[in-house]
């Protein structure tokens, strides 16, 4: 699954903690007011439904920021399972023990990002389940949370899914709007390796005609876009027999229902959007046992 950047969390979790608090150090008007700075508690990260947990990586940054505002000592995290985990309800996640008001003013931000996070890979869990011994793999895309990339890209890694690209720096991707400004799909790919020669380029296809002009044009990944199942196994049949190394992803009206279905045309990969722009969360919770009152 590989880890996310420290810089990255370290940026992000201040970012939210400042939309939380107001601008650092911030300010949480009730818990500083009725809960004393000097007293303890335990607080238990729980799942409150069955899924597969990914994020729980950056509950340690976000306690220790926020008692770093506060000037406290910085709670422990004692995290119980491995981000990528399958979960059932009521399964203790990660142990916090210390100052009562550090675990509060967390709560919120932590089970955000958490939440978050494990739903994306709650939900390319079954996926990538779907998927098992076709030999396919289902792939992200550049549909996430404005400022959370990372985050939902690692996401996807924990629930067994296969990141593209990063973004529009990474990997060239002819798409429809790119040929019609270019003139051809055979034009475009020229004009990249023209100017940015060692850029791995990916040509999106809605034909059989575009599919093998850009194999022609030396494409090594194609985009199949909305092809019904016919269409896109006779695509796979006809660019393998032309250039086996090319590799392909559907893309485009995917579904769980015909998962298997398209993987088993031979294409390598299946996009899908929606893993990050349309998961739910996977319900947390952060359950605290402490007097906790002003003394």
């Amino acid at each position: 699954m590989n880890t996310l950047d420290p810089e990255w969390v370290a940026h992000i979790v201040a970012t939210a903690l400042d939309e939380d608090l107001g601008p650092a150090p911030g300010r949480d008007v009730t818990t500083q007011s009725t809960i004393s700075p000097d007293a303890t508690g335990t607080a238990y990260l729980i799942a409150r439904e069955a899924g597969v947990v990914a994020g729980l990586v950056l509950v340690p940054t976000v306690v220790q920021q926020v008692a770093e505002r506060l000037g406290l000592p910085a709670p422990t995290v004692d995290q119980r399972v491995p981000d990528g985990t399958r979960v059932q309800r009521g399964d203790v996640l990660a142990v916090l023990d210390g100052r009562t008001q550090v675990l509060l003013v967390a709560e919120r931000t932590l089970l955000n990002l958490a939440s978050r996070a494990s739903g994306v890979a709650t939900h390319t869990r079954r996926w990538a389940d779907a998927l098992e011994g076709t030999g396919a793999q289902v792939l992200d895309t550049r549909k996430t949370t404005p400022g959370l990339r990372a985050l939902d890209k690692y996401a996807v890694r924990c629930g067994g899914g296969t990141n593209k690209r990063m973004g529009l720096f990474d990997v060239a991707m002819v798409k429809d709007n790119h040929v019609v400004a270019a003139g051809s799909v055979t034009a475009a790919i020229d004009a990249i390796r023209a100017r940015y020669p060692d850029v791995l380029i990916q040509v999106e296809a809605d034909t059989l005609a575009q599919a093998l002009e850009a194999v022609d044009a030396g494409a090594r990944f194609l985009l199949l876009d909305n092809m019904p199942t016919p269409l896109l196994r006779q695509v796979v049949q006809a660019v393998r027999a032309r250039d086996r190394a090319v590799e392909l992803e559907a893309t485009g009206n995917l579904t769980l229902d015909r998962a298997r279905e398209v993987a088993e045309t031979g294409v390598d990969y299946l996009s899908v959007g929606g893993l990050t722009h349309s998961s739910p969360i996977l319900d947390l919770a952060l359950d605290l046992e402490a007097p906790g009152a002003l003394t």
